[in-house]
């Protein structure tokens, strides 16, 4: 994932829906660095849960190019992906700290890396399991690293155990 040009900025491409593979395999393929920051997300599907990575920012990725040698028309033109993001003519950079920002909060392969720092109070989402997309505070973190969250379910608050990876902190 080497990007051939050191003067090259990163950009928002809109791939095609459910092509983050196939856009990703012919910009790399093409030479391009590519970026998609993924998150593990869990849905019910017939009475199972579901637990798949899926792009953090649907239907988008980064892509580092220049824009001065016209690469971004090669872009555009690559199969699985719809266009830049751009706001006039030409396509608009998007800032280098926020691709820096993202990527220390992902590992190698794009996964988002859970929160390292979270204390009880902290309002949190739970990311897997039965009780996915359900908002939870945070009471207890054990040695163990087991956390306890108190969540409301059918009108009473709620104690239960959770993974610390299975949590997200909320916005």
């Amino acid at each position: 994932m080497s990007c051939l040009d050191h003067d090259a900025n990163w950009f928002l491409a809109q791939f095609k829906p459910n092509s983050h593979h196939i856009a990703q395999r012919n910009l790399l393929r093409q030479g391009f660095e590519t970026f998609l920051p993924l998150q593990e997300e869990t849905r019910r599907l017939r009475g199972r849960f579901l637990t798949q990575l899926r792009p953090l920012f649907p239907g988008y990725l980064f892509v580092s190019l220049s824009v001065a040698q016209g690469g971004w028309r090669v872009v555009n033109s690559t199969y699985g992906i719809s266009r830049l993001v751009s706001l006039g003519q030409e396509p608009t950079a998007v800032p280098r700290d926020l691709i820096d920002q993202l990527r220390i909060r992902c590992d190698e392969e794009g996964r988002l890396l859970p929160p390292k720092q979270l204390q009880p109070g902290d309002e949190v989402i739970l990311t897997k399991g039965p009780f996915t997309i359900f908002v939870a505070t945070i009471a207890r973190i054990a040695p163990d690293q087991r956390i306890w969250v108190l969540m409301e379910l059918m009108g009473r608050q709620t104690r239960i155990a959770v993974d610390g990876d299975d949590l997200r902190q909320t916005a």
